[in-house]
């Protein structure tokens, strides 16, 4: 025994115990499993569920410190099912996301009413059309207030828009670009080039 009452061996098992803690605590944790759902498209828990008011989701993502999006997919779109399996498994990019956007998952065809900005109700179907989405999976991103927005036209309501799957690195740069406002300055494809 050492004069601390803790045996040698103790001391090397707790000196263990404390590095496997300490690298437990900065392996980043494993994303959220996706779950596809009886409209065919894919889920994770952590996805907005709401009144489906636009207004009001963006004005409650601002409250909490986010940023607002919409997803658009749709049954059978196999980069959808990539959008889930590939690039929302990776820790990095899911926390990310997770952390900084409140994202509404709206279906390309749906028949639920969405209240838009303005107050109009339309079917999912039909405020797709409305915002000229065209392909899915399709993100629009939205800014921080509503102040504003209802007198613009649908598309001139968005700040930046990913139409289509983009490669992991670029689908993470998007988020950021909404996130720091590259938007303000530039287009995403000068943000991309500039320097890090």
């Amino acid at each position: 025994m050492t004069t601390t009452g803790v045996s040698r061996r103790g001391a090397i098992a707790l000196g263990l115990g404390s590095l496997g803690a300490l690298s437990l605590r900065t392996a980043p944790a494993a994303a959220a499993v996706p779950v596809l759902g009886d409209d065919g498209l894919y889920q994770l828990d952590w996805y907005l569920q709401s009144f489906l008011d636009v207004k009001e989701d963006l004005e409650a993502a601002t409250a909490r410190g986010k940023r607002f999006a919409i997803l658009w997919g749709l049954k059978g779109c196999p980069a959808c099912k990539k959008l889930h399996e590939v690039h929302m498994r990776d820790p990095e990019i899911e926390s990310y996301i997770r952390d900084n956007f409140e994202v509404l998952h709206l279906n390309h065809i749906g028949a639920r009413d969405i209240t838009d900005v303005d107050g109009n109700k339309l079917s999912e179907k039909a405020f797709a059309q409305a915002y000229g989405i065209r392909f899915t999976p399709t993100l629009q991103f939205f800014p921080e207030s509503a102040a504003g927005l209802a007198a613009r036209k649908p598309q001139d309501r968005e700040v930046a828009r990913m139409p289509g799957l983009l490669e992991p690195p670029e689908f993470l740069a998007m988020f950021k670009y909404v996130r720091q406002k590259g938007y303000q300055s530039m287009p995403f494809t000068e943000w991309l080039k500039r320097p890090v």
